[in-house]
């Protein structure tokens, strides 16, 4: 349910390692101060009022944060969080649901029926907020089992975890749990209690009116611009938003350690390889889409929820906007621009999802509203001569997008065979090397809202299927209409040419290796350096310092901490005269920078598996 999610998540965030003990005794027995809250938890208690007043470390300083929750049956709640930066407030009855925004100015009404599997109605709604892909089902499954007056599972339970968060023991004399005096937690009075600890405090009240009634609209303030949106649309976007960043924020052993179990259908075959998913896709767009919507349903599912919903949600409540209409402005204005090949792509994926073409293309404009570092080093900069292209891309860790990580190997009918490092449901490219050693990486910049041209994941791709020379990479780009600010680093394995890029919509300034730049710093040579800040003043560092001397190993040093950021999603190191890459992507533990690298290479993996005489020619012109 909504209110015991929040309930669940707030004081699990609580208990982290280092508690410290609160000097005041408790002054109720634990079962008795206990038994409201358990009550609450499990859904007995269909009306109360659930007030909470923390004080949370954030960036340093005590953030003070409120909180009410209402329930009023099984039908209708009302929740409401305040900070100095952010307020929302969401309210729903049988019939309307509200989510005002007071900072903004904003509410969203949605009306109307609501699938059960996306409601947000109190009643039964546990099972939907918590995903059994994380940890926290641990603690829904055994609040189903739990009777409001008998906590004693729920302590046994907590007593069991760890360093006994809360600190208990058991009385000498009834064998039943009790606080010690290092226990974070406190009772005053059934009902009300305080939890100290060294991320923050919080207390809470809980009380139980004589009426629940509210009025869900009481929230929308008379000069409020009101927007109507689809009921569903709201509350899936909410429901499965909390879905998934219970599976991020305590991922279990199904996302920290998936089953790596190979799979292939008719044109695409799923490997693992040193516990990195590579897909191998081939055939026409309508093949590949299927091939790629079948063989990676469960990441594409992943990857689509942490942006649409999770990331969604968190966007609406910062900007007051509602993310879905932000993207489908932008794919209006990309579409365009985008090859009718790509979009037969993405709608057969979509099918193979289930999914509606639409969630699929929002999904594949993703990068065009938001906005790492690169180098490429070759001849006197490296041991053998040969060139080495490094791409760090820092890039939101924090939604969760390494779950559906995969190294895609796609030969289209009738395109140059590329190698492509990116994520479950997403057609694009962001780092991606091709048969005929070009190899591409690109670093976000400002300008979000200049979408009249094509999108850079698209742009990246097309050179990756059209391009055989970098000459041809640069004319594409110099030609073709593009958006926001995007830099880039180029490289050809078979010229060891390479060139950095700033592209913006209306002008495009190319980089030669050796080349000083305002932004950049003198020339270093037979090298092409982008970064910013301190980081690139540490890469510099490092490429001067090891020039003469790189290899694969030391070009994957360069990338490491703190060149690399702490949201460092991927890595790769191109060796595209070879056709190698090394590839390390984040997992939930830390970033792609400190995970082990794998070995791949296009040109093996192209011939290992069977593709149709159209694509075998293509790639035999590429050795």
């Amino acid at each position: 349910m909504v209110r015991r999610s929040v309930a669940v998540v707030v004081l699990l965030s609580l208990f982290p390692a280092g508690l410290r003990a609160d000097d005041a005794a408790p002054q109720v027995e634990l079962s008795e101060g206990l038994a409201p809250f358990v009550s609450l938890l499990t859904g007995q208690s269909s009306i109360y009022d659930l007030r909470g007043d923390f004080q949370i470390r954030i960036d340093g300083r005590p953030q003070p944060i409120e909180l009410r929750l209402q329930r009023n049956g099984d039908e209708a709640f009302s929740l409401s969080l305040t900070h100095a930066e952010y307020a929302v407030s969401l309210s729903r009855d049988a019939d309307t649901t509200v989510l005002s925004l007071p900072l903004h100015r904003v509410a969203y009404v949605g009306t109307g029926d609501v699938p059960e599997e996306f409601s947000l109605a109190p009643h039964g709604s546990f099972g939907r907020l918590i995903s059994s892909a994380s940890r926290l089902a641990v603690g829904r499954n055994l609040l189903s089992l739990l009777q409001p007056d008998q906590p004693g599972l729920l302590l046994d339970a907590i007593a069991g975890i760890g360093n006994n968060p809360l600190k208990l023991q058991r009385s000498p004399m009834t064998n039943a749990w009790q606080l010690t005096d290092a226990s974070p937690l406190r009772f005053e009075r059934a009902g009300q209690c305080t939890v100290t600890t060294n991320s923050g405090s919080a207390a809470f009240s809980l009380s139980v009116p004589d009426s629940g009634s509210f009025d869900v609209r009481s929230e929308i303030g008379a000069d409020f611009r009101v927007v109507e949106l689809s009921r569903t649309e709201l509350e899936t976007t909410l429901c499965r938003g909390v879905h998934r960043a219970t599976e991020i924020l305590a991922p279990a052993p199904l996302l920290t350690h998936p089953v790596q179990k190979n799979r292939q259908t008719e044109n695409g075959e799923l490997r693992w390889i040193d516990g990195h998913r590579v897909a191998i896709l081939h055939g026409t767009p309508e093949q590949i889409g299927n091939a790629h919507g079948q063989l990676l349903k469960d990441e594409a599912r992943r990857c689509i929820e942490s942006v649409l919903y999770s990331f969604g949600t968190v966007h609406v409540i910062r900007t007051g906007r509602w993310f879905r209409d932000d993207l489908a402005s932008a794919y209006a204005r990309l579409a365009p621009h985008i090859p009718e090949r790509h979009k037969t792509e993405t709608r057969s994926m979509a099918e193979a999802l289930q999914i509606s073409h639409e969630t699929a293309e929002a999904l594949n404009v993703f990068p065009e509203l938001f906005h790492c570092s690169g180098f490429a080093v070759f001849g006197s900069a490296t041991k053998d001569g040969r060139l080495y292209h490094g791409r760090v891309l820092d890039y939101m860790t924090t939604i969760g997008l390494q779950d559906a990580a995969t190294t895609f190997v796609v030969a289209a009918e009738g395109q140059i065979p590329f190698v492509n490092v990116g994520y479950g449901g997403f057609i694009g490219s962001v780092s991606g090397m091709n048969a005929k050693a070009i190899s591409l990486g690109e670093m976000g910049g400002r300008g979000e809202g200049q979408w009249d041209g094509v999108p850079m994941a698209t742009l990246m791709r097309r050179a990756l299927e059209e391009c055989s020379t970098l000459d041809e990479v640069m004319h594409l780009w110099a030609t073709s209409p593009r958006t926001c600010e995007y830099y880039y680093v180029f490289a050809d394995g078979r010229t060891n040419q390479a060139v950095g890029v700033a592209a913006l919509p209306e002008s495009i300034e190319f980089i030669r290796p050796g080349e000083g730049h305002e932004r950049l710093g003198p020339g270093i040579s037979d090298s092409v350096v982008l970064s910013a800040g301190s980081r690139l003043e540490t890469l510099r560092k490092r490429v001067t310092d090891k020039h003469g001397q790189i290899d694969a190993e030391i070009g994957q040093w360069l990338m490491s901490r703190p060149v690399a950021m702490q949201s460092n999603l991927h890595n790769v190191l191109f060796i595209p005269e070879e056709g190698t890459l090394y590839v390390a992507n984040a997992s939930h533990s830390g970033p792609a920078a400190e995970q082990p690298y794998v070995r791949l290479n296009l040109h093996e993996l192209l011939t290992s598996v069977r593709i149709p005489k159209a694509n075998a020619a293509e790639r035999s012109q590429d050795r």
